[in-house]
C-alpha cells in the first residue's frame, strides 16, 4: 500500500508543545521506553494478548537465548491481584503466534539482570529511568550501569557507566514510586542497541513488568554489573524496572508515542528483530534529514483495552504514567479498540460494546493529551475476520470506530492502518502475506506496511 494511498488528515493545534527543560536549560527527551503491567492480573487475557498471571520459571534456559516454549497445558487459574502465587508459580499457555513466554521470577536476591533496549534518538548525555509503580514493598538497587551493548548481552569494552541516583551508588525505589538517575556522559548514536544492568541485593518480590520486550535479557547470581558479559544462569524476554531511557537532545526534538495493544506491543514480530511498527517508524525518522531529532517509544501491551482494565490498567487509566508524564512528549499515535470490541462483541454479551462508547473513551484521551499541548494521531483498526471471537457484530463495531477516526476531524491527523495491511479482495481480513497465522496481529511484513503508512511530515506541522 502505499504512503499516497493511506489518508492523513491534519488540524491546527493552539498551544505550546511541552518541553523537558531543567532549570539548567537541559531539554531532555524520551528515546526509549515501554509501558509496565501488574504482576498479576484478571484472566481476561485478550484475543491475541496474554494474561500476565504469576510469574512463572517453566521456560527459563541455561543459555543465552530466548527460553524455550513450555509443552502446551490448559490455562491455569491466577490467582488473586497482588498475590505471587505458590512456588514456581503458573503461566498461561503459549500461543501458537507471537513472543516466548516471558519467565518472571516470583522474587529476586543477590541476582543481576541485565536487559537490552534499542533507542530512537540519540545523543551524548543519557539517565534511567526505573519503576516500582506496581510493587508492594520497597526496591533496593545495589549497583545499576547502562553501556552501548555488542550483542550477546555484552557491554562494549569502555562504553558503560555507572548509574546513580542523588550522587548514590545504591539506592531504594518506594513502593508506587519511579526514580529518574543522574544524567551520565555517554555517546549513543541513533537507534543503537543500550545494555542496562541491576543488581538486587534483598528479596525484592514480584518485579513490576513487561512482559512482551522482544528481546532477551540475563539474569545471573551475584552482582555483575560491572562485567563485560553477564555469566547467565537463566533468560527472560520481560523487561523488568526499567521505565525509560531518555537523552538530553536539541530543543527541537521531542518524541511521539506509541499507545496501543498487542499490535503496537509488536507481538507476531520477530525476536530479537526490532520488527514492531513504531521501532520501524523510528528507523525511518532517523534516516529523513528533516525528522532525524524526533524518537518514538513503544507504549503499547499485549491485550489492553481503550476502557476497561484486564491485561494491564486501561488506556485510559494509564495516560498520565506512560504518555502524559513522558519527556518531550509532543504527539500520540493512538492505536487501541480491538480487544474492547471483542470481549465484548462476543454472542449472548450481556453488556456489548457500542461504538459510542469506544469513541467516548477516544475523545477523553484526546481531551487529556490536548491539555497538556501534546496532538494525537488516531489510527484506524486493523482486521481481524478469521479470529474465533470475531462476529458480525465485532465488524460492524470496527467499521463505525473507523468511520469516525476517519472523517470526525477530533484527531489532528489520522493514520490507516486499515487500509495498510487489509486484503482488497476481502476488506474484513489481514493480507496474506501480513497474516502470521492468528488473524490478527501483523507479522515482520505487516508491521513494515504500517511504519511505511506514515507521511512523516506530520509530525513536524
Amino acid at each position: 500500500m502505499s504512503c499516497a494511498a493511506v489518508a492523513v488528515l491534519v488540524s491546527a493545534l493552539a498551544g505550546t508543545p511541552p518541553h523537558a527543560v531543567s532549570a539548567k536549560g537541559e531539554h531532555w527527551i524520551a528515546t526509549w521506553g515501554t509501558a509496565q503491567q501488574l504482576t498479576v492480573t484478571n484472566a481476561q487475557g485478550g484475543p491475541g494478548g496474554r494474561t500476565n498471571v504469576a510469574p512463572a520459571p517453566a521456560s527459563a534456559t541455561s543459555s543465552g537465548g530466548p527460553p524455550s516454549p513450555p509443552p502446551q497445558s490448559p490455562p491455569a487459574t491466577p490467582p488473586s491481584a497482588g498475590s505471587t502465587g505458590a512456588p514456581g508459580a503458573v503461566a498461561a499457555p503459549r500461543p501458537t503466534v507471537g513472543p516466548p513466554r516471558a519467565y518472571l521470577p516470583a522474587t529476586f536476591e543477590d541476582q543481576t539482570i541485565r536487559m537490552i533496549v534499542r533507542v530512537s534518538v540519540g545523543g551524548r548525555r543519557a539517565r534511567l529511568s526505573l519503576s516500582n509503580m506496581l510493587g508492594a514493598e520497597p526496591l533496593e538497587v545495589g549497583a545499576a550501569r547502562m553501556g552501548l551493548h555488542q550483542g550477546g548481552g555484552a557491554v562494549t569494552p569502555g562504553a558503560d557507566r555507572e548509574i546513580t541516583v542523588n550522587g548514590q551508588r545504591s539506592f531504594t525505589i518506594a513502593p508506587g514510586a519511579v526514580i529518574v538517575s543522574d544524567p551520565v556522559t555517554l555517546d549513543v548514536p541513533p537507534l543503537a542497541e543500550l545494555a542496562v544492568s541491576l543488581y538486587l541485593p534483598t528479596t525484592t518480590g514480584p518485579p513490576t513488568n513487561h512482559p512482551v520486550s522482544l528481546q532477551t535479557a540475563y539474569i545471573a547470581k551475584g552482582n555483575h554489573v560491572a562485567s563485560e558479559r553477564v555469566p547467565a544462569d537463566t533468560t527472560t524476554t520481560a523487561y523488568l524496572w526499567i521505565s525509560s531511557v531518555d537523552v538530553e537532545a536539541p530543543d527541537d526534538a521531542f518524541t511521539v508515542v506509541a499507545l496501543g495493544d498487542s499490535i503496537t506491543d509488536g507481538f507476531a514480530t520477530t525476536h530479537g528483530q526490532n520488527r514492531a511498527w513504531p521501532t520501524l517508524l523510528a528507523e525511518r525518522l532517523a534516516a529523513n534529514r528533516r525528522t532525524r531529532r524526533v524518537a518514538v517509544i513503544n507504549q503499547g501491551i499485549s491485550g489492553n483495552q481503550v476502557l476497561r482494565s484486564g491485561a494491564g490498567l486501561s488506556m485510559l487509566a494509564r495516560l498520565d504514567r506512560d504518555v502524559l508524564s513522558r519527556p518531550g512528549a509532543r504527539w500520540m499515535i493512538l492505536l487501541g479498540g480491538i480487544n474492547d470490541i471483542n470481549f465484548r462483541s462476543r454472542a449472548g454479551s450481556s453488556n456489548p460494546l457500542t461504538p459510542e462508547e469506544l469513541i467516548g473513551g477516544y475523545r477523553q484521551l484526546i481531551t487529556r493529551c490536548h491539555d497538556r499541548g501534546i496532538k494525537v494521531m488516531g489510527a484506524t483498526l486493523t482486521p481481524q475476520e478469521g479470529l474465533a471471537v470475531a462476529t458480525e457484530r465485532s465488524e460492524q463495531v470496527r467499521q463505525a470506530v473507523n468511520r469516525w477516526i476517519r472523517t470526525s476531524g477530533e484527531f489532528d491527523a489520522v493514520i490507516d492502518f486499515d487500509a495498510a495491511v487489509r486484503a482488497s479482495s476481502k476488506p474484513a481480513s489481514l493480507r496474506p502475506e501480513f497474516d502470521p497465522g492468528d488473524f490478527l496481529h501483523p507479522n515482520d511484513r505487516g508491521n513494515r506496511a504500517m511504519a511505511d503508512a506514515f507521511d512523516l511530515d506530520v509530525f513536524l506541522r
